[in-house]
């Protein structure tokens, strides 16, 4: 997922993407303690991309806050 397509996403499609995300990453957290993870790289890339969801959330209320 790259940056400049969550900057065009509305603030209500990126918090329906952040649970989405965040409901994975519980999910691979529960295959690793079960031992049954096969890609344990994609932990890595599902972690980062909550990161750039929450980052572009941040600033878009940014943005929004300094427009007031």
């Amino acid at each position: 997922m790259k940056a400049q397509e969550l900057k065009d996403k509305t603030p209500d499609q990126l918090k329906d993407q952040l649970l989405a995300l965040k409901k994975e990453q519980f999910n691979l957290r529960f295959q690793q303690a079960t031992g049954q993870l096969e890609s344990t790289a994609r932990m890595r890339t599902v972690r980062r991309d909550v990161a750039r969801v929450k980052t572009i959330l941040n600033q878009k209320a940014a943005e929004a806050a300094a427009s007031n």
